[in-house]
């Protein structure tokens, strides 16, 4: 389970910043806490803030870690005409002149449900490359961390807690813009596997994305065309919003001359309700909301049952209040989440925002300074006017439109074309 991640000079956020998944001392919701060893870690965290004001880029740069991890194996190969060859530079804060040619920074702590032991691991880039890597673990009998690699530009490799037949392998094989993790999972050494495979079972969906909204509607879940049993499960998981769809037909569309492509229509099987007469209708032509539920079944199923994390950007867009509210509550509720699988999101739904619902260590912000950068804040740690912490009776929502937390839009009058609009 990720415990906190923290980056530095990526995109708007210039400064140090931690999102922290930690339990806190607050008392309220006991049971979306999960204990393992001597960590209490969160199942969710909800991201708040203004248009523009870089709930994205904490997605962005999450998501950036992530793919670094998975494909730097591949960086700094000699067919620079191969996609997969390009190093993928960071985008560091570009409003002062310091920041664009510092370093940008990526850490996560984690720990392992199965044996307990945590992990730290990070790296330090510039767009030349890497320019310090680092890991380390805790067992959970032990209170402090032992490294099992370090990494600096232009100094001797420490590599010293990993197999000693591979130690070599990797001095010659690495490049200035590989990872040492993605290099070791390469050579199969077992605890850079696993830091290599956490990442890779972490899956990213943005709904505020077009493309990718377009991409995801057309994703099958896994069998889906060739079992009926898959099909409706997934009628079963739709009807939580849409009663009426009740199963799923589907056509292959052969579309090359060697059949190397496979494409299917799909239909939604609707039951009508005089004569209870089956109307198929082209999945394409359901509603946005539906669209995004079914894109939406992969992903949940397979993070539920992986025990692992699902970061979504945007997960209340073209989704009812309530539809939102019951997707969070699988992950809250043990019974549905076994496996302790996490859900982190950005959203601008005030209705989630209640007391009811999320512990205030659960609920953060994203707020632009004058400067350009982002900060991000929890509820837990914010102080009012009073310099008072924010009790666990407030209305969440209310204060927040209000401004008391910060982190909503500055609104000024509109001018389109001559006239003036008031944004209230």
């Amino acid at each position: 389970m990720l415990i906190q991640f923290r980056f530095s000079n990526y995109k708007s956020f210039r400064d140090d910043t931690i999102l922290d998944l930690s339990a806190t001392k607050v008392t309220e919701h006991q049971h979306h806490i999960t204990e393992i060893g001597k960590e209490k870690v969160l199942k969710t965290s909800a991201i708040y803030g203004a248009n523009a004001s870089g709930k994205t880029n904490i997605y962005a740069a999450f998501q950036y870690m992530a793919y670094y991890v998975l494909h730097s194996f591949g960086f700094g190969g000699d067919n620079t005409a191969d996609k997969i060859n390009e190093y993928k530079k960071p985008e560091p804060f570009l409003f002062d002149t310091e920041s664009k040619n510092r370093d940008s920074s990526f850490e996560v702590y984690f720990i392992d449900k199965n044996d307990g032991i945590t992990y730290n691991y990070g790296f330090c880039l510039t767009k030349d490359g890497i320019t310090e890597e680092w890991l380390n673990r805790k067992a959970k009998s032990r209170p402090e961390y032992r490294t099992i690699f370090y990494r600096e530009e232009n100094k001797e490799l420490n590599l010293q807690k990993l197999p000693k037949r591979l130690q070599e392998n990797i001095r010659i094989s690495l490049n200035k813009e590989t990872l040492i993790v993605s290099l070791g999972a390469k050579l199969k050494v077992d605890i850079l596997e696993k830091i290599y495979n956490w990442f890779g079972q972490i899956t990213f969906l943005n709904f505020g994305d077009p493309i990718e909204n377009l991409l995801l509607s057309k994703q099958l879940p896994v069998e889906f065309s060739e079992k009926p049993e898959v099909r409706k499960d997934v009628a079963s998981y739709l009807a939580a919003f849409d009663k009426s769809i009740v199963d799923f037909a589907v056509e292959e569309v052969n579309t090359s001359e060697d059949d190397s492509e496979k494409l299917f229509k799909v239909w939604a099987i609707h039951k009508t309700n005089d004569t209870g007469d089956a109307v198929n209708l082209p999945l394409g032509l359901e509603s946005a909301g539906t669209q995004k539920m079914f894109s939406m079944y992969s992903p949940l199923q397979r993070t539920i049952a992986n025990g692992s994390i699902l970061f979504i950007d945007e997960l209340n867009a073209r989704l009812h209040p309530l539809l939102v509210r019951n997707f969070i509550q699988t992950f809250l509720d043990p019974e549905r989440n076994p496996n302790n699988a996490q859900l982190i999101f950005t959203t601008h739904d005030t209705t989630q925002l209640e007391n009811s619902l999320l512990r205030r260590d659960e609920i953060w912000f994203v707020e632009k300074e004058e400067d350009e950068t982002s900060k991000l804040y929890s509820l837990v740690d914010f102080k009012g006017e009073d310099n008072e912490k924010i009790r666990k009776d407030e209305n969440y929502a209310k204060n927040y439109l209000l401004g008391k937390y910060g982190g909503i839009p500055d609104l000024k009058i509109i001018t389109a074309g001559g006239i003036n609009i008031h944004a209230a």
